[in-house]
């Protein structure tokens, strides 16, 4: 392994699990999501500039006004998606860096993630091909469509705030999934969507701040 990706001082891997020891003390007690966010490195997903922060529970500027979420939004959206259980086939509505890119995929079978920014996207691929995960399958597309050819989904994680659950992703998702969502526009809620052979169902919980779902590509 190389240093960069172990780290070394507020990078290092007792950094790490003082993280993980706070995810608990916050709540998170699905030891499967933990162990996975024990393992991925969130240092090398940001600038190197921030890299001694990465293990805070702040988000982080990535540029292009997107942030990497803070790691007890990741560890609760992660583990509301799991609901306990193993992850098959997984679509990701926002790759951004590739920081919860990775976790799902060291849980699930395999990913699919889209990114409406060709810069992000490809920071994404650079940071997932230095851990060396190859279960995932990017798209440069607007993540309202989804991946409609890859469907159905049993899990959907949307990476950005929602007015509303595109009609669209709900299509794509596998009866008995589940989707985990921001949605709201000054006040935002993670609200989880399941799909049973009578319709949907939807929860709303923890209060949120993301950035907005955009259209289009750049």
């Amino acid at each position: 392994m190389s240093s960069r990706i172990s780290g070394i001082g507020m990078t290092s891997q007792r950094t790490r699990m003082r993280m993980i020891e706070r995810l608990r003390e916050q709540g998170i007690v699905d030891e499967a999501v933990l162990n996975v966010m024990n393992e991925i490195p969130r240092h090398i997903f940001v600038e190197e500039a921030l890299a001694s922060r990465a293990y805070e529970d702040i988000a982080l500027p990535l540029g292009f006004g997107q942030t990497i979420s803070q790691p007890y939004i990741v560890a609760r959206m992660t583990e509301l998606l799991t609901a306990g259980k193993p992850l098959g086939k997984v679509l990701e509505i926002g790759t951004g860096c590739g920081y919860q890119t990775a976790i799902l995929a060291r849980l699930a079978t395999e990913v699919y993630s889209v990114e409406r920014l060709q810069p992000l996207l490809a920071m994404a691929r650079k940071n997932l091909r230095e851990l060396r995960i190859s279960n995932i399958r990017f798209k440069h597309a607007d993540g309202h469509a989804g991946i409609p050819e890859a469907a159905p989904f049993d899990a959907i994680l949307v990476t950005a705030a929602a007015t509303h659950v595109p009609e669209v992703l709900k299509k794509q998702l596998a009866v008995g999934g589940r989707m985990v969502v921001p949605m709201g526009a000054r006040e935002q809620h993670l609200c989880v969507i399941e799909r049973t052979a009578r319709g949907f169902s939807q929860a709303r919980l923890d209060t949120v701040r993301f950035v907005p779902m955009l259209s289009g590509l750049s």
